[in-house]
C-alpha cells in the first residue's frame, strides 16, 4: 500500500512540474528564435503545433514562409496558419490571408483577412477595407469599407491614416458618417442580453416602415447630371493630354493586388479615357495604388479627374513624390 501511494504522490509531482514545462514551450521556442537559433525554435514549436496548440503552429507556419529553421515552403506555411486559423488565431488569419492573395488565390484570401478585420486586426481591415472600396473581389460597399479603414487608422495604422485621407476626399459627408457610426458600432464591446421577460416588444410599424425602401428622385438629380456632364466635356478638351512631365498626378485606386491597379488602368486606357497618359503604380505596404499622369499643377489634375468623375470613374488630384 505505501507503494502504491508513493507511486501515486510521484505521478502527481510529475503532472504538476511537467505542465507549466508544457505551457511555457512556445516561450522557450520564441526565446530561441530570438537569440537566433531557428532550429531550434521550430524543434520545440513542432510537436506543440501537431498537438493542436494554436500560437505554435502560426510560429511554425512563420518558420516555413520565411525559410527559418526550415527551408522556405509556402505550402507548409499555409496549412499551418490554416491550423492556427481555424482556431480563431488573428494573426495567422491575416498572415494566411496574404498569403493566398500572394498566390493567386484572390476568394480564400478575402475570406480569411474578413475575419480577421472582424476580430479588428488593422492590417485586416485596410486590406479588406480598400477591396470594400474598390469593388476588388468583392460587391462594393463604401460605408463599410469606410468603418473598416478608419478602426485600421484608430490603430495607428500609417497606410491607413493615408488611405482613410483619400477616401475623405471622394466620399459624400453623409457616407463617411455612417462609415463611422458603424466602426463605432463594430468596435463597442457587445451588450449584455436583457432577460427575455424584460424584452420590450417590437415596434411593428416602424420596423415595417424601415423595411420599404424608398424610390429614387429621378427628376431631381437629372439636372445636376447633365450640367456635370456639359462641364465635363468642356474640362476635357483640355485635361485630355497631360503634360510631358509635372508634378501632379490623378489617383485612380487603391488595390490589394497590384494586378487589379494594371487591369484598370488597362481598361480606361482602352476605352480611352486616358488616352496619352503615364501609369504610376506606386507601393504603400501591402496596397498598390494606381496613380496616372503627370499634369503641370494642381488644376489641370483636377480638371482631368472632373472629367474621369462624369463617366463614372472616380479619382483625386495627388502631388508626384
Amino acid at each position: 500500500m505505501r507503494m502504491a501511494t508513493r507511486n501515486l504522490a510521484l505521478m502527481a509531482v510529475l503532472l504538476v512540474t511537467a505542465a507549466p514545462a508544457s505551457a511555457q514551450s512556445v516561450k522557450s521556442g520564441i526565446e530561441a528564435w530570438q537569440r537566433a537559433d531557428y532550429a531550434a525554435a521550430v524543434g520545440i514549436w513542432r510537436p506543440l503545433a501537431e498537438a493542436g496548440d494554436a500560437d505554435a503552429a502560426f510560429n511554425l507556419g512563420q518558420a516555413y514562409r520565411l525559410g527559418r529553421g526550415v527551408p522556405v515552403n509556402l505550402a507548409a506555411a499555409q496549412i499551418w496558419f490554416e491550423r492556427a486559423a481555424r482556431k480563431g488565431h488573428v494573426d495567422a488569419q491575416t498572415s494566411l490571408g496574404l498569403l493566398l492573395f500572394d498566390t493567386g488565390n484572390r476568394v480564400g484570401g478575402l475570406r480569411w483577412l474578413k475575419a480577421a478585420a472582424e476580430q479588428g486586426e488593422p492590417r485586416a481591415l485596410l486590406i479588406y477595407g480598400t477591396a470594400l472600396f474598390n469593388g476588388d473581389g468583392v460587391v462594393r460597399d463604401p460605408v463599410v469599407a469606410y468603418a473598416y479603414v478608419s478602426r485600421a487608422a484608430a490603430q495607428g495604422l500609417a497606410p491607413a491614416k493615408t488611405t482613410l485621407a483619400e477616401m475623405d476626399q471622394i466620399l459624400p459627408v453623409e457616407q463617411r458618417k455612417k462609415g463611422v457610426a458603424l466602426a463605432l458600432a463594430k468596435a463597442a464591446p457587445p451588450k449584455a442580453e436583457p432577460p427575455k421577460s424584460e424584452k420590450p416588444a417590437p415596434a411593428k410599424s416602424a420596423a415595417k416602415a424601415a423595411a420599404t425602401p424608398k424610390p429614387p428622385a429621378k427628376a431631381a438629380a437629372s439636372a445636376p447630371a447633365k450640367a456635370a456632364t456639359a462641364s465635363a466635356k468642356a474640362l476635357a478638351k483640355t485635361a485630355a493630354a497631360p503634360a510631358a512631365a509635372g508634378a501632379w498626378r490623378v489617383q485612380l485606386g487603391a488595390f490589394s493586388k497590384r494586378a487589379s491597379a494594371e487591369a484598370l488602368f488597362k481598361r480606361l486606357a482602352g476605352s480611352g479615357a486616358l488616352a496619352g497618359w503615364q501609369p504610376f503604380l506606386v507601393a504603400a505596404g501591402a496596397i498598390t495604388r494606381l496613380q496616372a499622369g503627370p499634369f503641370e499643377s494642381r488644376a489641370a489634375a483636377a480638371a482631368a479627374c472632373a472629367a474621369l468623375s462624369a463617366k463614372g470613374q472616380p479619382c483625386f488630384p495627388v502631388a508626384a513624390k
